[in-house]
């Protein structure tokens, strides 16, 4: 595993290059052209990973960055590309379908919803995701509190999931990393300093306990999200989700089973999904998590997905 200097993972080896960070794909227009920083990290990482190639039998990237994809013609092994976002940027897309083109089979995606965003969604595979469920404790005795998770940044709609807490009458917690500080900012501006109770950017362990607490989790993206992680989270701890029926939440949750898929940017939907909370099964939530995104059934879509890569490449 090549990682950016200060990546860790608890479980793995990893090697870690250091290097200045690409900007990120969201902070970009759909026009930009492609850049690669001075002492770029993506760059020595690709850079390591060409020199040790001829080590390992297939190559998987996880950065959505149009250098990776570049790059893949330059290799003897095969490369595989987990594209982890939807369509923002045509040099992104563009180096996508070239991929495709040379190396079909070589592209997947989280969600049927954020292959759809691509003109060539229909020849990506879908994998999903998945989580390591033995992290996550089940919880069956919430408390009268929802939960919000996720970057607060403007096209996560944290907005949203303040007003319909408040018109539900209910306390909001709060957990993600502050990448934007002036939204922050505008939102208790907006809402009182008291609006939510920011919980901070934290260890899995401490969010599967905090949100475990929660009656339910709210997902209000303005955008179209490629999976949602959260989603998956949360089900994993027992608790139902209310999300706007867009993106990768569509395929996760089970209307009235595992949560409520409501019409997206509609507060009073919101309000009365939060209403319908306690009707909803947590030990099914769970059982859902368990069938469709433990790391064993990730695994079986990766190998449908990367086996074939590998055998074309032996010849077989």
């Amino acid at each position: 595993m090549l990682a950016p200097a200060g990546s860790v993972l608890p479980d793995l080896p990893l090697e870690t290059v250091p290097g200045t960070w690409q900007s990120t794909a969201q902070s970009h227009g759909r026009a930009t052209p492609a850049e690669i920083p001075a002492e770029s990290v993506l760059a020595r990482l690709w850079d390591r990973a060409h020199q040790q190639q001829t080590d390992f039998d297939l190559i998987l990237n996880f950065a959505y960055d149009w250098l990776p994809l570049y790059l893949t013609p330059f290799f003897k092994m095969p490369v595989a590309h987990l594209i982890s976002m939807g369509s923002l940027s045509e040099v992104m897309d563009q180096a996508i379908a070239t991929s495709l083109d040379r190396y079909p089979g070589s592209i997947a995606v989280h969600s049927l919803a954020q292959a759809a965003t691509f003109p060539f969604g229909d020849r990506c595979l879908c994998i999903g995701n998945a989580l390591d469920l033995a992290a996550y404790g089940f919880n069956p005795e919430p408390e009268p509190v929802l939960g919000w998770v996720g970057r607060i940044a403007p096209e996560k709609g944290l907005e949203d999931a303040i007003q319909a807490a408040q018109q539900a009458g209910l306390p909001l917690r709060v957990w993600g990393a502050l990448t934007e500080p002036d939204y922050w900012q505008r939102l208790q501006q907006q809402f009182g300093d008291r609006a939510v109770s920011y919980q901070g950017f934290v260890s899995t362990d401490e969010l599967q306990r905090g949100l475990g607490r929660c009656q339910g989790l709210l997902m209000t993206p303005k955008w179209v999200e490629a999976f949602g992680n959260v989603a998956i989270e949360a089900l994993a701890c027992g608790v139902p989700v209310i999300a706007y029926a867009r993106g990768g939440p569509l395929e996760i949750i089970e209307q009235g089973k595992s949560g409520w898929l409501v019409e997206p940017d509609q507060q009073a939907a919101l309000v009365n999904a939060i209403g319908q909370l306690s009707s909803l099964d947590r030990a099914y939530c769970r059982a859902q998590a368990e069938a469709r995104f433990s790391l064993a059934a990730m695994g079986q879509r990766l190998e449908a997905w990367l086996l074939p890569l590998l055998s074309r490449a032996r010849g077989f």
